[in-house]
């Protein structure tokens, strides 16, 4: 049993308020709050271990280097995956896609060669490939939904021929929020022989991510998520595919010996990692990890889970109340709208009753223009929400609604 109050006390920012009203932080899908834990730990490496990593000989940077590597290998178990140099550190999930789409796309898409994506993409999934696709000519095809935000699976098989060379989708919608069958679609796709790359943002705050379960041949996700410092993404990579790979980036750190005849580069995972790295953020994501373990991942999807029905049910009393995305073991998001109230003034009236939600298109403009509709409410859910902070929203919720 979870002592939700003994969770809140560890998230300061949980205790400000917004104006004269306490706070109800409702934009978990966009960034979590990070517990004291992992602040103290940043305020601490800043005052007593700063030193650039790798290469230095003196204590402090020796010591900077081994919490650094020290997260690589506690990520790598936490994802389970087969070794430490399958783990690359970025600044987040998209500069992650960017760099396989970059690396692993521009040494081996040809024109004609197709790309598989879903309509439920965040722009992240979406741009590199475009942005590719403007330097190789290749095609891009998308997988549509139903009306409850369900994945066309039989579309998706459909999709891949002999031109097919990579598929990339989303683990979890961020708005939502269905959990898409992930392994099955991998299966699919190694049988056809196509690598496959999982945009796994919202599904590592919420669900057990296992490697050698799942099969990915790379999967991707964003510490600042996970309870965890914000400039910090892990890619994680297959590593024949890993080695196989060009360096997405120049510089120092990635490279093994530099003339101006001839650079070669560093071993796994450094190759990818060109310049000096945000160090400190991710030594202190391990304390992130401590959290969500302390806890267990289980827990928080189960005490997630409770929150969205019993959010969902008070919310559909609402009349003239729209949710999109509706499958059955759907993520902890909702995004709605309410008869034809623009989703900007909801966001800003509920903003007055100290209610945070996220408005607007969500990253999400194809799946908007899917719906027809410009935008909507979204208020998604961690492990420090609770019932009491629901039924405060509600309340709100209905407030709002009763101006118009």
């Amino acid at each position: 049993m979870m002592e939700i109050n003994e969770i809140r006390r560890q998230f300061p920012i949980l205790g400000s308020k917004i104006g004269s009203r306490p706070l109800v932080y409702l934009d978990n899908t966009a960034t979590s709050q990070t517990p004291a834990s992992v602040v103290e730990c940043i305020t601490h490496l800043y005052e007593h271990t700063k030193a650039n990593v790798h290469r230095g000989v003196h204590t402090l940077s020796q010591e900077a280097t081994d919490l650094q590597e020290a997260t690589r290998r506690r990520v790598r178990d936490y994802i389970n995956a087969a070794s430490e140099e399958e783990i690359v550190f970025t600044r987040g999930t998209t500069e992650a896609i960017n760099l396989v789409a970059a690396s692993y796309g521009g040494a081996f898409f040809h024109d004609g060669d197709e790309v598989v994506l879903t309509v439920m993409e965040h722009h992240a999934n979406i741009v590199p490939w475009q942005l590719l696709q403007a330097r190789h000519n290749i095609k891009l095809r998308v997988v549509d939904i139903d009306g409850s935000g369900k994945l066309d699976i039989e579309q998706y098989r459909s999709y891949f021929n002999e031109r097919t060379v990579f598929a990339s989708f989303c683990h979890v919608s961020n708005v939502l929020g269905t959990v898409n069958p992930v392994k099955e679609m991998t299966d699919y796709a190694h049988a056809h022989g196509v690598p496959v790359l999982i945009d796994g943002a919202q599904a590592s705050p919420h669900l057990r991510i296992d490697m050698q379960d799942l099969g990915a041949d790379f999967y991707v996700f964003s510490s600042h998520k996970m309870y965890g410092p914000t400039g910090v993404g892990v890619l994680y990579g297959r590593k024949e595919l890993l080695e196989k790979m060009p360096p997405y980036q120049g510089g120092g750190e990635m490279i093994k010996h530099v003339s101006f005849e001839r650079t070669t580069f560093a071993d796994l995972p450094f190759k990818f990692e060109a310049g000096t790295p945000d160090f400190i953020d991710i030594a202190a994501f391990t304390k992130a990890l401590d959290f969500i373990e302390s806890i267990g991942i289980e827990n928080i999807h189960r005490h997630e889970e409770e929150l969205l029905s019993y959010c969902t049910e008070e919310m559909m009393k609402i009349p003239g109340m729209r949710i999109f995305g509706t499958t059955a073991g759907k993520s902890a998001v909702i995004s709605f709208l309410v008869n034809d109230i623009h989703p900007y003034d909801l966001g800003l009236l509920l903003d007055k009753m100290g209610i945070a939600v996220r408005t607007g298109h969500h990253c999400a403009q194809p799946l908007m223009e899917r719906f027809g509709i410009p935008g909507t409410v979204r208020a998604s859910f961690a492990v420090y929400n609770t019932r009491e902070e629901v039924d405060t929203f509600i309340v709100a919720l209905k407030k709002v609604v009763s101006m118009f």
